[in-house]
C-alpha cells in the first residue's frame, strides 16, 4: 500500500512537472517570437497534435502492458488509403469510408494481438512485420499514388469543418480538435474506470501473476491491440480528411513521434505505469516544440535532434525512478 501511495505521489508530481515544462515552452517561444502566442497559432499547435495524439492514445494502452506497436504509422496510412478506396474508387457513402478506415486499423490490431498472444512472437518483431505489411499494402492498393477525395467534399468537413463556428461565429475551431478531445475522454475512462484499464496495468506490472490469478491474458492483450488499432484507424481518417487525400507514404515516422509522446508523458516502456493525461501533455510538448522551433527558423534537422534529446532524457528519468524505488 505504501509503495502504491509512493507511485501515485510520484505520478502526480511528474504530471505537474510536465505541465510546468509545457508552460515554460509556451513562455519561452512567446517571448522569442510575437508570432507564437496568437489564436491561430495555438489552434495550429493543437490541430497538429490531433493525429499524433490519436496514435499516442492507442499505443499508451499497449505500452502499459509492456508491449510496443511499431506499426501504428503505416497502419494509419493503410486506414487512410482504405477510406479512399471505399469513398473514391467504390463510390460508397462517406460514413462507410470512415467506418472502413477505422475497421482496417482494428483488423491490423487484431492480427498484431493474435500473433503476439497466441504465436508468442515478441511485440517488437510482430509489429515490425505488420509495419512492413501495412506499408506494402498501402502502396499496392493505391498504386503508389495519392487518392484524392475531390468527389466527396463532406469528407474534408470531418476534420476541417467547424461545428463550434456555427454556434459561435468568432470561434473557428476545427472539428478535428473536438474529435480529439472526445477521444481523450473515452481513452481516459477506459484506462481509469473500466476492467480493461485494470487488466492493462495488471498485465504490465506482472504478466505471470495476472495469469496465475485467473486473468485471460491472451484475450485482453488482443483486445488492447484492437483498441490501439481503433485509435490508429481514427487517426488515419482524420489525417486523410485534413489533407483531403490519402498519401500512401505519409505515415512513415509517425510511430516514433507517437511513442516519443507517450514516453515523454511518463508511461514506462517496461509496462505497468502510464496515464492518458501524461500522453496528451507529451504530445502537446512535441507539437509545441516543433511549432516553436519552426517559427524561430531552426532547421528541421535540429528539430529532430532536440526531440531525440528530450526522449532520451524522459527514458533516463524513468530508469532513475525505477532504480530508486
Amino acid at each position: 500500500m505504501l509503495n502504491n501511495e509512493k507511485i501515485s505521489k510520484f505520478g502526480s508530481l511528474r504530471q505537474l512537472l510536465m505541465f510546468a515544462s509545457l508552460f515554460l515552452l509556451f513562455l519561452f517561444f512567446s517571448l522569442a517570437s510575437p508570432n507564437f502566442l496568437t489564436f491561430e497559432n495555438v489552434i495550429a499547435i493543437i490541430l497538429a497534435t490531433c493525429v499524433n495524439g490519436m496514435l499516442a492514445l492507442g499505443v499508451t494502452f499497449v505500452i502499459i502492458t509492456g508491449g510496443i506497436d511499431l506499426s501504428i504509422g503505416t497502419v494509419m496510412t493503410l486506414s487512410a488509403v482504405m477510406s479512399g478506396v471505399f469513398i473514391t474508387f467504390w463510390r460508397l457513402p462517406v460514413i462507410i469510408g470512415v467506418i472502413g478506415g477505422i475497421a482496417t486499423g482494428m483488423l491490423c490490431g487484431f492480427i498484431n494481438g493474435i500473433v503476439i498472444s497466441k504465436m508468442k512472437l515478441p511485440p517488437f518483431i510482430a509489429t515490425l512485420g505488420m509495419m512492413m505489411i501495412a506499408k506494402g499494402l498501402a502502396l499496392v492498393i493505391s498504386g503508389c499514388r495519392p487518392i484524392y477525395y475531390s468527389d466527396a467534399p463532406s469528407f474534408n468537413e470531418i476534420a476541417m469543418g467547424s461545428l463550434i463556428n456555427k454556434i459561435i461565429p468568432s470561434a473557428d475551431i476545427p472539428n478535428a480538435i473536438l474529435i480529439f478531445i472526445l477521444s481523450i475522454i473515452i481513452a481516459y475512462i477506459l484506462l481509469t474506470k473500466t476492467a480493461l484499464g485494470r487488466y492493462d496495468f495488471a498485465i504490465g506490472s506482472n504478466e505471470e501473476a495476472a495469469r496465475l490469478s485467473g486473468l485471460n491474458v491472451d484475450k485482453w492483450k488482443t483486445i488492447i491491440y484492437i483498441l490501439c488499432g481503433m485509435f490508429v484507424g481514427m487517426g488515419g481518417v482524420l489525417m486523410a480528411s485534413r489533407l483531403n487525400s490519402a498519401q500512401p507514404a505519409l505515415g512513415q515516422g509517425y510511430e516514433l513521434d507517437a511513442i516519443a509522446a507517450v514516453v515523454i508523458g511518463g508511461t514506462s516502456l517496461r509496462g505497468g505505469e502510464g496515464s492518458i493525461i501524461g500522453t496528451v501533455i507529451g504530445a502537446l510538448i512535441m507539437s509545441t516544440l516543433t511549432n516553436g522551433l519552426r517559427i524561430l527558423s531552426v532547421p528541421q534537422e535540429w528539430q529532430i535532434v532536440v526531440s531525440g534529446i528530450i526522449v532520451i532524457g524522459a527514458v533516463y528519468l524513468d530508469i532513475i525512478r525505477r532504480t530508486e524505488r
